[in-house]
């Protein structure tokens, strides 16, 4: 069983996988090569002077993988709550075990209607529908969470990868029964 489950490989979802997988929590991404990303070209993200977006959604699901997240290419088509957590189903027939389920999905949000997830009209333009959550990023269904921009944060790649991040932490603290905190320091020479 995973800890943690992504659906989607774009900047939320990604960098959702790195802290989580960095945590040392057994983690995997679901990526269906369907994102918005993939068309963007970024001059406003931080410590980036440019870069394109699929560069951008490689370098983190390359990081995500070197900290230990297992990356499936696969549509997630169902998930159903168990006594234990939550099974996914994906388009090629396979089910995986989760305990969390991050959607990552950026403006798709059919899988979440699908499932009966809370909805809302979204704010940013283009944006019409956005799963309802928390402060933390939970859903109305219990282990399910969501981050980016189908959770309502800006379209912005820097935003919605620090939303990803937020979400991860929550769960990562909730998991481990303790706020969780992730700072690198240099080494010294």
């Amino acid at each position: 069983m995973y800890e943690i489950a992504i659906i989607g490989a774009g900047p939320a979802g990604a960098s959702a996988a790195i802290f989580s997988a960095k945590a040392g929590k057994k983690t995997l991404v679901f990526e269906n090569n369907k994102g918005m990303t993939k068309h963007a070209w970024f001059e406003n993200h931080y410590g980036i002077l440019e870069i394109g977006g699929p560069d951008l959604i490689e370098i983190g699901k390359q990081q995500a993988v070197k900290f230990g997240a297992e990356i499936v290419e696969d549509t997630v088509l169902n998930i159903t709550s168990t006594e234990n957590g939550l099974t996914i189903t994906t388009e090629s027939g396979t089910s995986y075990e989760a305990k969390h389920i991050i959607f990552a999905t950026g403006a798709a949000t059919d899988l979440a209607v699908h499932i009966g997830l809370a909805t809302k009209d979204g704010t940013e333009p283009r944006i019409k529908t956005i799963i309802d959550v928390d402060a933390s990023g939970k859903t109305s269904i219990p282990g399910i969470w969501a981050a980016g921009t189908v959770a309502g944060v800006s379209v912005h790649a820097i935003i919605t990868a620090g939303d990803g991040a937020k979400a991860a932490i929550n769960i990562i603290s909730e998991l481990n029964g303790s706020r969780y905190v992730d700072h690198d320091m240099m080494k010294k020479a």
